[in-house]
């Protein structure tokens, strides 16, 4: 196999993996192979295609090299990026923490006090000014201790375990496990990952556990609708999305203290200009050409193309994505695109499929950063040394989390994408591995990140990650669900702003007492077993529509009932043209419900979430009908 020691640019150095099996995602066969009988003939393909390409442009590898970070550095950087960086020395700020500190849980705060200490030690031995102790703020210890004292003194069984686990972890068996296979799993996100890690570490992890190579059936996970129903990427108001990736950020590394991983980060690179238009230029200043042609681009119109294209007339090509199209011809599109895209002047119709999958993959590859960006691409690439499956899917969903928007947003449509290759593996000869394989390089290796592969780590390298692909195309959905706890530190993040003078008190005795008191008020509010409130269509009706709730009443009774009302009732319709199909009725599906201030910024409703228990948690929203923006007009 090819040496991507050979390569002008190198594959994003990865932590050891464990040497035991790795477990994989599931593929659309009802069948997984071990990582051992997969194939990685299209992975080193691929690495030589890109050799090639950058050989024959003469590019440079680098743009910046990594610096070894001093102690204190990473973390200091780390509170920066959690939205805590006020602790690093400014008192003038102590009301934000206490905002955002109060809404942790305690694996949470303790990922928080772990990286204070350590950076308070670092700032000690450079006789520099002290920082801030969250413990000065909250009163749980005297700000002279250090983690180790905490460990010491401490009853509190979280510190013991995250001590005991990480000298423990040498010995124990933390073998790959397939729990129940064949059968359909929960995946909580009730619950905060860190802390059912935690519990899993008490003794129940491997109780009802089967080895991979034992079975190999497939691996369905449901996410259990609660109550509250659950909340997709996309459900939230921008300014609510704004707080996911710092709670995020710190849950993710709660969750890898409690495993025993390090979270690696790079330092971002300076990016080089270019005079190009498409090609090697930022997302940002993609989006920000794009929406001066079309307002409210997500996605880069370029990629658009270039996908739409291949769905058009290359999902069932043998081999797209795989077989290569010629450099000459794909250099020459890139030119003519840079040229004639903006004006429309370019004929797709006349491109040959895999030149277009060609251009694709080099979009992707000329980034001036990483689509999954330079700091969390070693993150990334770590997933793969967790050795549970579901946490592994944990991790990978905060890191989307964690991704800034128009990188999330791209790197969905490209997911998509695959998803739809996969599903014409009969025709395309593409099953899921084949397109994983294919597609990492171009989503791990790049010229801006020349770090090296230590010797003999190549294929374990390749392997996991292009697993991590296979499992960020076949789990998707999943990944892009925003987990109830976040949705909930959210609430409590705007209820905390609103009430700051509560936090005011430097005498707080026990942020943690706090913290699991406040869990229960959902509990405590709930006495009523009736409500009537009004649900207002201010776009689409003058009138508003009271709706009497009590336990079973969900999102989707109420715009049946509207539904049924506007129709009946002959109620004043504002703009007929938005809500009438040809028939003269209104399709339901059509419309949707959305939760609106109070302790959130705007919310679009799962169809089956219960609005009685919403309303006890967010008794000040306003709730507010209105058309599916994903649902063309009607004319």
């Amino acid at each position: 196999s090819l040496s991507t020691r050979n390569c002008p640019w190198k594959m994003n150095q990865l932590p050891p993996k464990s040497p035991v099996a790795s477990p994989v995602s599931e593929s659309t066969n009802s069948r997984v192979e071990p990582l051992d009988n997969l194939s990685m003939d299209s992975f080193w393909l691929e690495v030589e295609n890109i050799k090639q390409s950058a050989e024959a442009e003469q590019e440079e590898c680098s743009l910046a090299d990594v610096k070894t970070q001093e102690e204190g550095e990473a973390e200091a950087e780390w509170l920066q990026d959690a939205g805590l960086s006020e602790l690093l020395g400014d008192p003038a700020s102590d009301k934000d923490n206490l905002v955002l500190l109060s809404t942790l849980t305690r694996t949470q705060a303790a990922a928080v006090q772990r990286r204070l200490d350590t950076y308070s030690r670092s700032r000690r031995r450079k006789n520099k000014h002290p920082v801030r102790d969250v413990r000065d703020i909250f009163g749980v210890v005297g700000s002279e201790d250090t983690a180790a004292e905490k460990e010491e003194s401490s009853p509190d069984p979280l510190w013991h375990n995250l001590r005991t686990s990480n000298t423990q972890r040498k010995t124990q068996d933390y073998s790959c496990t397939v729990r129940n296979p064949g059968k359909e799993e929960v995946f909580n996100m009730d619950v905060a990952y860190s802390e059912q890690a935690a519990v899993l570490l008490k003794g129940s992890f491997l109780s009802e556990s089967r080895n991979l190579k034992d079975g190999n059936a497939l691996i369905r996970f449901k996410i259990p609708k609660g109550r509250l129903g659950v909340t997709r990427i996309g459900d939230l108001s921008a300014q609510d999305m704004k707080k996911i990736p710092t709670l995020a950020l710190i849950e993710l590394t709660a969750l890898c203290d409690i495993l025993g991983f390090e979270l690696k980060r790079n330092k971002a690179a300076k990016l080089k200009t270019t005079e190009k238009r498409l090609f090697g230029v930022p997302l940002n200043t993609l989006l920000e050409n794009d929406q001066k042609l079309l307002p409210n681009t997500k996605v880069p119109l370029l990629l658009q193309a270039l996908l739409s294209c291949l769905e058009k007339r290359g999902l069932e090509t043998e081999g797209i994505l795989r077989v290569s199209g010629s450099q000459t011809r794909i250099k020459s599109l890139e030119q003519k695109l840079e040229r004639d895209f903006y004006s429309g002047l370019f004929r797709w119709d006349e491109v040959h499929q895999n030149d277009v999958s060609g251009l694709l993959k080099r979009f992707i590859r000329e980034l001036p950063a990483p689509l999954l960006t330079a700091e969390y691409l070693p993150a990334f690439a770590a997933v793969q040394n967790i050795p549970d499956l579901k946490q592994r899917l944990q991790a990978l969903n905060l890191l989307i989390l964690i991704l800034p928007e128009p990188n999330r947003n791209t790197l969905k449509a490209l997911l998509e994408f695959l998803s739809k290759v996969v599903a014409r593996e009969n025709n395309n000869k593409m099953n899921l591995w084949n397109v994983s394989t294919v597609m990492a390089p171009n989503l791990f290796m790049h010229k801006g990140l020349p770090n090296k592969i230590p010797e003999g780590k190549e294929k374990q390298l390749a392997e996991g990650a292009a697993d991590v692909v296979r499992m960020m195309i076949h789990y998707q959905d999943l990944l892009w669900t925003v987990s109830s706890f976040l949705v909930a530190q959210v609430r409590k993040l705007n209820e905390s702003n609103s009430k700051r003078y509560q936090f005011c008190d430097k005498r707080i005795k026990n942020l943690l007492r706090k913290i699991h008191a406040d869990k229960d008020k959902v509990e405590k509010n709930q006495g009523e077993p009736s409500k009537i409130v009004k649900v207002h269509a201010s776009l689409l009706l003058k009138d508003s529509l009271e709706v009497h709730l009590n336990n079973a009443t969900r999102v989707a009774d109420v715009l049946r009932q509207f539904q049924k009302n506007l129709c009946q009732n002959g109620w004043n319709i504002v703009n007929t043209v938005n809500l009438l199909k040809c028939n003269n009725s209104v399709e339901c599906t059509n419309l949707l419900l959305y939760e609106v201030g109070g302790n959130i910024g705007e919310h679009c409703l799962d169809p089956d979430t219960y609005l009685l228990d919403l309303y006890h948690i967010n008794p000040h929203a306003e709730w507010i009908i209105k058309q599916n923006p994903s649902h063309p007009r009607m004319f």
